[in-house]
């Protein structure tokens, strides 16, 4: 599976961003798709993850209530809606592939995206 993050960019704080991480292969409906991020000099966190069907979602604590994650597997897309964002959401965001559920713990992942960057300005 190849992924390709996009969508980062240049946001007020209190704006949105919609991220998109498309797959290749005919066997991303059955991954589980995570997306993480790594700020500057901070360790890569998680961010949310959805299990191979949609069915089942997770999110960190601070990011609930704030994004959404949803794929479509006709699209082979997994993405990430930000809404309220704050200037600590700056960071580069990666997505990642994992056999049927998408966990918060990164090193489960066997395929990951480039990077798209996030840039939330005051």
């Amino acid at each position: 599976v190849q992924l390709q993050a996009s969508g980062g960019g240049l946001v007020q704080a209190g704006g949105s961003l919609r991220l998109s991480c498309a797959a290749s292969g005919r066997t991303f409906k059955n991954y589980g798709m995570g997306w993480f991020r790594q700020a500057p000099g901070k360790e890569r966190e998680f961010v949310a993850g959805i299990s191979w069907s949609g069915g089942s979602k997770y999110y960190a604590e601070s990011m609930k209530g704030r994004f959404t994650i949803d794929r479509d597997n006709a699209k082979n897309t997994v993405y990430l809606q930000m809404n309220s964002l704050k200037i600590e959401d700056t960071a580069v965001y990666y997505c990642g592939a994992r056999w049927r559920v998408g966990v918060p713990d990164g090193r489960e992942y066997e395929y990951w995206g480039q990077g798209t960057k996030v840039t939330v300005s005051s």
